[in-house]
């Protein structure tokens, strides 16, 4: 099983690995399309008024600028303790012990809008970019809407997509048999169910968490809903789609 997750426009700082290495990141098909994004961003971060406005950045984020300017010289730390934020707080990857991160490693991927898909040990730098930024003359779903959909088509097993609406518009998981879109929803007093914005991401951190404390062996949606159940979480299938999308799944918050 994979677990693919959204990244957060906030992260830490520092780190204790070497510089940023493209090829040694995981997903190596996407190499050409990191460097064309990587190249974009630190010549973007030359001319600080244009990069604050193409990235939405208001004057108290103005230290954004330099981090991506000092990009490709900066110390790294793996994408999972990098994240901040609401889903990753929730996670709270420094806490886990090494056979937790040994499974993350092997089971999580996260959706950067600059590098495309990483594992989750992959060593990057701090860096500003959102699914909806403007690099000069590309559009990021442009870059790699085709090359991530064919990655995770790729993939053999089961994917479960725990990703915001918009980093899937930056690369749908092709629907197969064991694909699944997993929409955090509350519960009212009348049976009602309801999606949730962003209480839906502390959710989905707790999911993980559980998922990689626990390490279960599950290779489907019937195996995932049992362990589910029997981890404390509600979740179930959701509505049948019609289209070429993967199905959905209801997660209870």
């Amino acid at each position: 099983m994979r677990l693919l997750l959204p990244p957060s426009e906030t992260k830490r700082d520092g780190g204790a690995g070497s510089v940023l290495e493209l090829h040694e990141l995981s997903f190596g098909s996407l190499t050409s399309v990191r460097a064309t994004t990587t190249a974009a961003l630190t010549e973007l971060a030359l001319q600080p008024v244009d990069m604050m406005r193409a990235l939405k950045l208001g004057p108290r984020q103005a230290h954004e600028v330099d981090r991506n300017r000092d990009l490709l010289r900066s110390p790294t730390m793996p994408a999972l303790d990098r994240y901040t934020g609401v889903l990753f707080d929730a996670l709270d990857a420094p806490t886990l012990d090494a056979r937790a991160r040994a499974y993350a490693g092997d089971h999580v991927v996260v959706h950067s809008a600059l590098f495309g898909l990483l594992g989750a040990m992959d060593p990057i730098p701090a860096y500003r970019l959102s699914h909806d930024s403007r690099l000069p003359s590309m559009r990021l779903k442009s870059l790699w809407r085709d090359s991530i959909t064919a990655e995770l088509g790729a993939e053999g097993g089961l994917i479960l997509d725990l990703r915001s609406e918009a980093y899937v518009d930056l690369g749908p998981v092709p629907a197969h048999a064991d694909s699944a879109f997993v929409r955090v929803v509350s519960v009212d007093g009348s049976g009602r169910r309801r999606a949730l914005n962003h209480f839906n991401k502390r959710a989905k951190g707790l999911f993980t968490r559980a998922v990689l404390t626990s390490r279960p062996r599950i290779d489907s949606i019937g195996e995932l809903l049992e362990w589910a159940a029997d981890a404390g979480f509600s979740l179930s299938l959701g509505p049948a789609r019609d289209d070429a999308r993967a199905r959905e799944l209801e997660l209870v918050a």
